[in-house]
């Protein structure tokens, strides 16, 4: 919530330039974040975000003529253990923490580094934590293993292991891209506490409407460059957009134009513990949305549809036929194919180049005698794709580990796009993604419905959800409790049946 009277900046940096080899990754940004308040850092994928905190938390040294003031004092140089000294903490989408170390043990480990103690002053790590788990107002077992407990609860541990540090000016970078819609009100929540506290926030996001809940002050970049810093009341939707991408972006709903004949039916399909009771139909050219709260079984359904959650029951059926794939490799066959929601540790092989993981699904097709991979047109293969998806930069022989988000999203689908399929399922296709590449990602998957290819699109975000969808389904503890024409729902509508409604009849 916006501040009323702005304190002084905690952080100022000026003229702060970086340079790599070819790249100029920061051109002459000013940028100053203040005491008790929440300031946005807003970009599309490479737009120069990530340098611009590894230079104000001392990772990286910036180009000659930077000034950097803390608390108005200028710096010569910093060093990441300088800048954790002088109270900058960064909360990374990963949250480092041990995840065979308990929760006090991860709270307390810098502290007790720091002592440099031969000895664990085991009483001590017990009062740092519980303090500091206290200062934030929640219950967690402090005795609990990392790697047992949620992923909204790792990262109320890192925020508990910065308030340790005694943070001043608190980093959290997509500190929402994995949590349901009420374990993101509980993070605001602590957010205005720590503010209020008189912390500085800055606060990284592609969910703009994320961003205007939360952020007091809002700094744009593009392209290494500061395309401007304002106060949120004072930024639109449409304003905030255009100066991300430099263009505008519709976001008016794209109907199908093509909708033909049923391709797959589904007939209360159920799985103990995951799902009940599942019956729709899908069309060919249609973009079949499913929607609801985190943990409503949507991706436990559609992995069932290829062939990776085998139901225990109900009948599916392509073109009229009864399947039940028990592995991908037959749900590929039969011309199903699905991004899964990790594109880093389930849709990538991260240490291959774009090449490899773009044709690693279609392997024996590329082969030629003696079983001997025909290299030239593996290549040929990889290089259609590339071009056809607008990948970029369009290089087949760069690791899939360096390009961007929305650039690596786009591999994983190239990937099963090579195997020719009746039925494409995306899962989250644009979590993590900024908007200009979740624009892209939008129009490929209504290009492809369009030239006659069924699409399944779960997603929790509903703007996304009515961008596409020609239909919607909303799930609920398993069970499907409402369809609704892409057109004509609302919001109000999806959420009554995403947290009110029993199950459709």
């Amino acid at each position: 919530m916006p501040q009323d009277k702005q304190q002084a900046p905690f952080l100022r940096l000026q003229h702060v330039s970086k340079t790599f080899p070819g790249v100029n990754a920061l051109q002459d940004i000013s940028f100053d974040v203040c005491a008790g308040e929440v300031h946005a850092l807003i970009g599309e994928n490479g737009a120069g975000k990530s340098t611009l905190i590894k230079v104000l938390s001392g990772v990286y040294q910036p180009d000659p003529g930077a000034v950097i003031e803390i608390e108005g004092e200028r710096v010569s140089s910093l060093t990441p253990i300088e800048a954790m000294r002088k109270g900058i903490i960064v909360i990374f989408q990963d949250f480092s923490l041990f995840p065979t170390l308990t929760v006090k043990e991860n709270i307390a480990f810098s502290e007790q580094v720091d002592k440099g103690n031969k000895l664990v002053d085991w009483k001590g790590v017990e009062k740092t934590a519980r303090k500091a788990i206290e200062e934030l107002g929640v219950n967690i077992d402090l005795n609990a293993r990392i790697n047992t407990l949620s992923t909204a609860k790792q990262q109320l541990v890192a925020i508990a292991r910065a308030l340790v540090y005694d943070a001043k000016l608190l980093v959290m970078d997509e500190p929402t891209s994995a949590l349901s819609s009420g374990e993101v009100d509980a993070l605001f929540r602590i957010v205005d506490r720590l503010r209020s506290r008189g912390m500085a926030i800055i606060f990284i996001s592609h969910k703009l409407d994320e961003l205007f809940r939360i952020a007091d002050r809002m700094t744009v970049l593009r392209d290494g460059t500061l395309v401007g810093s304002a106060p949120t009341q004072e930024m639109d939707r449409k304003k905030l957009i255009s100066m991300m991408v430099g263009r505008e972006i519709s976001e008016e709903h794209m109907a199908g134009s093509h909708i033909g004949d049923p391709i797959l039916e589904v007939k209360n399909i159920s799985k103990q513990g995951n799902f009940q009771n599942i019956s729709f139909t899908l069309k060919r050219g249609e973009v079949l949305g499913i929607t609801g709260l985190v943990g409503a079984g949507r991706t436990e359904m559609v992995r069932a549809l290829f062939g990776l959650n085998h139901p225990d029951s109900g009948e599916i059926y392509m073109e009229g036929k009864p399947i039940a794939p028990k592995s991908p490799a037959e749900a590929q066959q039969l011309g199903i194919a699905f991004v899964p929601e990790s594109r880093q540790t389930e849709g990538l092989i991260l240490q291959q180049n774009a090449e490899n993981n773009i044709t690693l699904s279609i392997l024996r097709t590329l082969t030629g005698a003696g079983g001997l991979i025909r290299f030239p047109l593996r290549r040929t293969r990889a290089q259609e794709l590339i071009k056809d998806l607008n990948v970029k930069p369009p290089y087949p022989d760069m690791d899939a580990a360096k390009f961007s988000g929305g650039n690596q999203q786009k591999i994983v689908v190239a990937k099963w796009l090579a195997t020719n399929p009746k039925v494409l399922i995306v899962d989250e296709p644009t979590n993590g993604i900024d908007v200009g590449s979740k624009s892209e990602i939008h129009r490929l998957l209504r290009d492809l419905a369009d030239q006659g290819m069924a699409v399944i699109m779960v997603s929790s975000e509903l703007p996304e959800i009515f961008s596409i969808s020609d239909r919607i389904l909303v799930m609920r503890r398993g069970r499907i409790t409402g369809e609704f024409d892409g057109a004509t729902a609302t919001q109000e509508m999806l959420m009554e049946k995403a947290v009110l409604s029993s199950p459709a009849s």
